[in-house]
């Protein structure tokens, strides 16, 4: 079986945005650490909004400018270790700015593609693209939505094949979420490891153009929950994450997934990664030939790390650990 980890690069988007040092740069050097270690590659989704706006602002904030470099410097890391960089996108950069020593997340009407013109979204998915591009040396054919926000997919179908984007990988089926910001509905997308799609990722065309490679899904129990936040409070050194920001709010859902079972993403951030051998189980089972992981080197604790190396080390002969940039 292939096995994609991957990672979405990026800061908090909530009341803080964290810092570099915390949200990024020290866990994803623990990250390409464990990727030396056993020689297993992973794919990084790279907040390109972000990146762009750090370089406008750090023309005049000393801060930015020692930012930048530390995430210049990583990216170059990562792609000379032979790990990958893809194309994530959180258009609401569109709107935030840095003042007073702070980033001022602007995610109203602007968290996600959809919720800009046909003429805005071209000239930030163009302009993304060319950026990341242009700073790795590599061209990019992958995509995660920000947010997991990639519906409705039609406004983005002709673009993305201009751009020669051929797969995505934002969708979790059985997912579905919806709020002031977030909007995305998973629930009929095919329970697969790879699938075909045309102008729906949810559903298949055996001659779509684009290949949908579904994050990992797994139906959580609320007593999954309910341990997930007794643990983090019992012993913050093992469960806390590393990152030092805000999460964006979610109004509702602590209350429905400690109420209600959840279809939720397969994932290295938490007491998530407490699932990943039973995910992968059930993957085995299902004779898939590809299994998806998502994290967030934000969200990474060291029981989450701990957990991964064990993951990796029990798994890195039996399986093929790829990247999305070995699919070109």
């Amino acid at each position: 079986m292939n096995i994609f980890l991957t990672y979405d690069y990026e800061l908090f988007f909530g009341e803080s945005t964290g810092s570099v040092d915390k949200c990024l740069i020290e866990p994803t050097n623990r990250l390409l650490n464990l990727s030396k270690l056993f020689n297993v590659k992973m794919t990084f989704f790279v907040d390109v909004g972000y990146l762009i706006k750090l370089k406008e602002f750090a023309i005049d904030n000393l801060e930015l400018a020692i930012d930048q470099q530390k995430v210049l410097e990583q990216l170059k890391c990562i792609i000379e270790s032979g790990n990958s960089i893809q194309l994530h996108i959180h258009p609401h950069w569109e709107n935030s700015f840095y003042e007073d020593g702070n980033w001022h997340i602007i995610t109203d009407k602007s968290y996600k593609l959809d919720d800009f013109s046909d003429e805005e979204i071209r000239r930030i998915v163009r302009n993304y693209k060319y950026f990341i591009d242009t700073l790795t040396g590599q061209k990019t054919t992958a995509f995660r939505a920000g947010g997991w926000c990639i519906q409705p997919f039609y406004r983005l179908k002709e673009l993305f094949k201009e751009l020669e984007i051929t797969i995505d990988s934002s969708v979790f089926p059985g997912g579905k979420f919806f709020s002031l910001h977030y909007d995305f509905d998973f629930t009929n997308a095919p329970n697969k490891a790879k699938y075909r799609f045309e102008s729906d990722v949810c559903i298949e065309d055996l001659d779509g153009y684009f290949t949908e490679y579904p994050i990992s899904s797994w139906r959580y129990s609320p007593l999954f929950y309910w341990r997930l936040y007794i643990l983090g409070r019992l012993f913050p050194s093992k469960h806390k994450m590393l990152g030092d920001g805000i999460f964006l709010s979610q109004p509702g859902r602590k209350k429905s997934v400690l109420t209600n079972f959840t279809w939720n993403h397969v994932s290295t951030d938490g007491y998530y990664a407490s699932k990943l051998n039973t995910c992968l189980k059930s993957c085995e089972k299902r004779n898939f030939s590809d299994m998806v992981i998502i994290g967030h080197p934000k969200s990474m604790t060291n029981y989450s790390f701990q957990v991964l190396e064990n993951f990796i080390k029990d798994n890195h002969t039996k399986h093929a650990f790829r990247t999305f940039k070995e699919l070109l």
